[in-house]
């Protein structure tokens, strides 16, 4: 009897990350992302920012981990691949009073120089990357030695970690995709960054808070880009299943008892400092 081996799996990561662009790009992720500021300013602490460093933040959004770093007075360059997030985070660096370079990026293919920053901070944005691997690379290369990435991930056990595999039920990931949420595990790490540089990682909570389970619900199908393409995608029938999903998941997670929603999410805060 012949046994033919598997064929492996070709991802088209461009096509992938074509598809990511436009998701992020829909809704509006800077409605939610305002919210988890206060991820950005722990950040900033952990990786013991100085106002005399220069510092890039990698798939930015709409800039929360930027303006940490800029009200520190640092010399700050926000980079994402989505525009309209960007000028999000141009507007409220405005509002604030605060000097940021604002330009769209490739987290995948950095258009900096090696060794061009003190420090490197990713808030929820690069475990997002179709090729993780790459990614890591990157933000080693621009690092200068002796230097720090500072990065905050979701981990996969967290609230969030459970809506992406909950997601993942009806709009399943391309075959042979790897989990953002992979990158919120110590072990992962390790394999991504190897002997580059020594990770600290501390698991934090983030804290959603809402009006009710039916506003988080509201805001997170309107505004954060994934879920609302992952709605568009599905059968009128399958949306109503994922709703539900949602709902229970809501219910698991959240501590609140009068009617508002206080839903804790674990994040793995990581300070990886560069090999000299």
């Amino acid at each position: 009897m012949n046994i033919q081996a598997a064929t492996p799996v070709t991802i088209d990561l461009a096509a992938i990350k074509a598809r990511q662009q436009v998701a992020w790009g829909s809704g509006d992720y800077a409605i939610v992302g305002t919210t988890v500021q206060i991820v950005g300013e722990m950040l900033c602490e952990a990786v013991d920012l100085r106002s005399n460093q220069r510092v890039l933040d990698v798939a930015a959004g709409n800039g929360n981990a930027t303006l940490a770093a800029a009200r520190r007075f640092a010399d700050v360059v926000s980079t994402d691949y989505v525009g309209a997030l960007l000028e999000r985070g141009r507007e409220r660096a405005k509002a604030d009073r605060l000097a940021v370079t604002f330009q769209e990026a490739d987290a995948e293919a950095l258009p900096f120089a090696d060794a061009s920053f003190d420090v490197v901070l990713s808030t929820f944005g690069i475990m997002f990357t179709p090729n993780q691997q790459q990614a890591a690379s990157e933000l080693i290369r621009v690092c200068r030695s002796g230097g720090k990435i500072g990065l905050a991930n979701w981990t996969p056990e967290s609230f969030i970690g459970q809506v992406f595999k909950t997601i993942g039920k009806y709009v399943p990931p391309a075959p042979g995709m790897k989990s953002p949420a992979l990158w919120g595990s110590k072990a992962h790490l390790d394999t991504l960054f190897g002997s580059k540089g020594a990770i600290a990682a501390e698991s934090r909570n983030f804290v959603f808070r809402y009006k009710s389970p039916a506003h988080w619900v509201e805001i997170f199908r309107t505004y954060y880009g994934p879920m609302v393409k992952a709605f568009a995608a599905i059968d009128p029938q399958a949306r109503e299943a994922l709703e539900a999903d949602l709902y229970a998941l809501l219910a698991e997670f959240n501590v609140a008892e009068d009617g508002t929603l206080v839903v804790p999410s674990e994040y793995l805060e990581v300070v990886i400092t560069k090999a000299r």
